[in-house]
């Protein structure tokens, strides 16, 4: 992949200047389909306003391969001093999501110039909006993206790994990033005369302690559950006691009984500790991404084809991750596997986590994820005789 390593990292640069935030990825869109459509044999499909799908197809019949990256960007001030930083305020590339589509425009330059040697299609899904609910991956499934699909896959940048190294795992991988809204109403008054008033910032301080027992009393120490609240907002001045106080924050989960339990559980403590104080609320809960979770199977084949282009120690267990992530829309669809590239250079100082204002990765990981995304094609539908065997 050296010979296109130029294009991928000018790719990257480009993209990464020029971010552009969930459900308006215009130019990034626009940017993408004139890269695709030099590539040539590429059927390029437009199926929302952002984002897009361009399609390979060999030469005869085999399996249909969807391959997804993410195109959109984050609400964060970018404090690299890179020559490509960030050109617009307040909107950065802090996940690797210029790193996805540089990589899934890479594998598409490169499968696209031997479409002889495949037998199947491929689907290279550049998706918008994975960052903001309710996700560009459920609008691209209604559109039909997935019809016929046999195995989809996807690959999230992690600094966390030095470049050359692989994370993956069967089962779960990312956790349903759930979000919930309270309020909390009592009665305003004067601070010095607190007998007066119901007192809503005292109120939900204590709903706040009493939701840890959700995670601590409720379930099972085996599960992994995370009710972390976020937000407190309440009050105007020093001295006076306001007439609300809200709360915000997220529940991570894994199993989809106990997501389901956790917002029943919720209202019961919010409601006890409300009628107790004689304060009222208002709670909204929403449910955000399903849990990412990777078809045994596919990941086996996956795993296969990585050590076979990397060799076994390139290729570690995954951890499950608290982090939410919308590719499980496509798992609706058809079986995958979600994993992680290592894009990490502790010697450079490439370390910062993800969604931090220094996030940046190592470009040398970039040819390393064209190469993952094409030894899986080249794999799976490179050898027709073999076709039988790994379906």
């Amino acid at each position: 992949m050296a010979a296109i390593q130029p294009d991928l990292v000018a790719w990257r640069r480009h993209l990464h200047q020029h971010p552009e935030p969930s459900f308006a990825e215009y130019e990034t869109t626009a940017f993408i389909e004139e890269t695709l459509s030099g590539f040539g044999g590429l059927a390029i499909e437009r199926p929302a306003k952002t984002g897009l799908v361009a399609t390979l197809r060999g030469q005869g019949p085999g399996l249909v391969v969807a391959i997804r990256a993410d195109i959109d960007a984050l609400p964060i001030e970018e404090e690299n001093r890179l020559d490509f930083r960030s050109s617009r305020p307040g909107v950065m590339h802090a996940c690797g999501h210029d790193g996805h589509t540089a990589m899934l425009l890479g594998a598409a330059k490169v499968l696209s110039a031997r479409p002889e040697r495949l037998h199947g299609e491929v689907r290279f899904i550049f998706q918008h909006a994975e960052e903001q609910l309710p996700g560009g991956a459920e609008e691209l499934v209604r559109a039909g993206v997935m019809t016929g699909v046999d195995r989809v896959i996807g690959a999230h940048m992690e600094p966390g790994l030095p470049v050359g190294t692989f994370a993956l795992r069967s089962g779960p991988v990312t956790a349903s990033p759930d979000t919930f809204r309270i309020v909390v109403r009592g009665l305003g008054g004067h601070a010095a005369d607190p007998h007066r008033a119901v007192d809503p910032i005292a109120v939900a301080a204590e709903v706040v302690s009493n939701l840890q027992m959700v995670v601590a009393r409720y379930t099972s120490p085996q599960d992994a559950l995370v009710l972390s609240v976020t937000r407190f907002i309440a009050g105007t001045a020093d001295n006076i006691i306001p007439g609300s106080a809200e709360l915000g924050g997220t529940v991570r989960s894994f199993d989809p009984a106990l997501r389901a339990g956790v917002p029943v559980w919720m209202e019961r403590i919010i409601r006890g500790v409300t009628e107790a104080h004689g304060a009222s609320y208002e709670f909204s809960y929403l449910n955000g991404y399903r849990s990412v979770v990777n078809d045994e199977a596919v990941t086996g084949l996956v795993r296969r084809s990585l050590v076979g282009c990397f060799g076994a120690d390139a290729v570690v267990e995954a951890v499950p991750l608290m982090a939410g992530e919308d590719f499980s829309a496509y798992q609706t669809k058809a079986p995958g596997c979600f994993y992680q590239v290592g894009c990490g250079n502790q010697a450079e100082g490439i370390t910062f986590p993800l969604h931090h204002p220094r996030f940046t990765l190592d470009e040398a990981s970039l040819p390393v994820g064209v190469s993952a995304f094409v030894a899986c094609i080249t794999d799976w539908l490179g050898e027709p005789d073999r076709l039988s065997a790994l379906a």
